[in-house]
């Protein structure tokens, strides 16, 4: 017997933005298709028409494209599986309804939501199964001429599944080991509806991995009450051999890590929990992403790895290639992983810092144009050299180094009380002198002329390069003084040092 081809699925529902944590479980999925060179579908589980939002599957396809995560098969994707949306697959699924029907393994309920709502309120913690189905108006309670009346007459309907009590059901997962639950604790799940036609993401699910082919299931732990259910399913299908081995992520957690985390985590501590930023179109809310907040593709993927899963050694930074090479599935952790957004900022620096100076100048440069500054981008990518180390993302370098385009029009004042001393305006003026004298203003040529007068005038050298930077910056923070000046250039130098005389003499 040949071994099963792997193929994996990601299978959103169209009904807003993409949550982080679903990325996290594409990603995953993703991983694991490459590793051992399966495929990865992309399919859209619309059966609940109500909750369908325009433009969210756009939204999701345009965020896996951003973050270089890439479909073989799917929506907008092709392949010999489709059609990948579910409300494009309604009469397959009327198919294997009418399959479990006719095997007994499924019935039509007739219930009202009234008389659900009066049950539930006669029966403490009423679920719809053996111990109560006898009770409602179902085709195992009423007699067979007048339900198929009913159908016949177009009253609405459901069909449930019919779980047998007393079955030990075995999940078998890939984290979690052996998953044991009595049937006892499921209640007859609704499978279909004749209302809209479509069946419920349960039925679906089952028969879109099966005729897809889907042979692991990975996703997120919030699914694992329902492993159960979707065994017995298959069983009842008679797919058992070919049913997908599962595999259940843990969830990622708030950030103090007690609950899932939300949007209202990001809203309250400054952080995106979307891909891309959202616009909706029934509010009109505008919600933060991960591209428009400067994030690197390459940082918020590797971020996302290390949520819930361990490579087992002290390595934190991976390209996607590193991570297919060492992803292993059995090292997902089984409990929730704290959402660190600080990490992911830290993430963030890292990339920038592994990043060519041209390829942060390229992006810092509209930053620059958009300030009204005209400057080469050779010096632009002069100024990225000397400070990219210092941020996080591209956005903060023009409040960190403006005053490499722009002469400083007010001087800190902290700093001038700290850093101005009452002979500060005479070294500063004297200090001019001693550039004026140098033709070669490179930072070799400036920075032994100027520390010989410094050491031959038996000046504070702390004193000097303070001031110094006051006068050139306007502020105490800046990298070291002869790359500024050298930058600046002699001419632009000297003025900033007269002018900063003038106005603290």
């Amino acid at each position: 017997m040949t071994e099963r081809r792997v193929r994996v699925r990601f299978a959103p529902s169209p009904t807003g933005p993409l949550h982080i944590g679903g990325v996290r479980t594409a990603l995953f999925n993703y991983l694991f298709a490459r590793q051992h060179g399966g495929d990865f579908v992309f399919r859209i589980e619309d059966t609940d028409s109500h909750r369908f939002v325009p433009g969210a599957e756009e939204y999701i396809i345009e965020s896996f494209k951003w973050l270089g995560i890439k479909f073989d098969e799917g929506v907008s994707f092709g392949g010999d599986h489709g059609p990948y949306r579910q409300s494009e697959r309604r009469d397959i699924y009327k198919k294997y309804v009418d399959q479990l029907l006719a095997d007994g393994k499924a019935y039509y309920a007739f219930d009202t939501p009234e008389e659900l709502d009066a049950k539930r309120a006669e029966i403490q913690n009423f679920q719809y199964d053996a111990r109560t189905r006898m009770q409602m108006r179902n085709s195992l309670s009423l007699p067979e001429a007048e339900w198929r009346q009913m159908i016949a007459d177009g009253e609405q309907y459901v069909v449930r599944f019919l779980i047998t009590p007393g079955i030990e059901v075995h999940v078998n997962d890939m984290i979690r080991g052996d998953v044991v639950i009595k049937s006892d604790i499921l209640d007859d799940k609704v499978l279909y509806k004749s209302a809209d036609e479509l069946p419920t993401y349960h039925l679906a699910n089952i028969v879109d991995d099966h005729l897809m082919e889907i042979s692991h299931v990975i996703r997120g732990e919030e699914w694992l009450p329902s492993a159960p259910l979707h065994v017995l399913l298959y069983r009842a299908f008679g797919w058992e051999d070919t049913m997908p081995r599962f595999a259940h992520l843990p969830l990622l957690l708030k950030p103090e890590g007690k609950g899932k985390l939300s949007k209202r985590d990001g809203d309250r501590l400054g952080f995106p929990v979307f891909p891309l930023e959202w616009h909706d179109p029934k509010t009109g809310e505008v919600s933060s992403g991960y591209r428009e907040s400067g994030y690197f593709p390459e940082a918020v993927v590797n971020f996302l790895a290390l949520l819930g899963w361990n490579p087992g050694t002290e390595q934190e930074l991976f390209s996607l290639e590193e991570l297919v090479e060492v992803f292993d599935i059995s090292k997902c952790s089984k409990s929730g992983a704290k959402f660190d957004y600080q990490k992911g900022i830290w993430f963030n620096h890292e990339y920038i810092l592994r990043k060519s100076n041209e390829e942060i100048a390229d992006l810092f440069a509209p930053i620059v144009a958009n300030n009204g500054v005209d400057e080469s981008m050779e010096r632009i990518r002069t100024v990225v050299s000397l400070m990219k180390d210092r941020v996080s993302f591209v956005r903060e370098l023009w409040d960190l180094c403006s005053f490499f385009f722009l002469p400083p029009t007010e001087y800190d004042e902290k700093t001038v009380r700290k850093r101005w001393k009452e002979y500060s305006a005479q070294q500063m003026t004297e200090l001019a002198e001693v550039l004026e004298g140098i033709d070669d203003f490179s930072i070799e040529g400036q920075e032994p002329v100027v520390m010989k007068w410094v050491e031959d005038k038996g000046y504070k050298l702390g004193d000097i390069m303070n001031a110094f930077r006051l006068a050139l910056v306007g502020i105490g923070k800046g990298p070291g003084m002869f790359d500024i000046s050298a930058f600046l250039g002699k001419e632009e130098t000297l003025r900033r040092l007269r002018r900063a005389v003038e106005v603290l003499k």
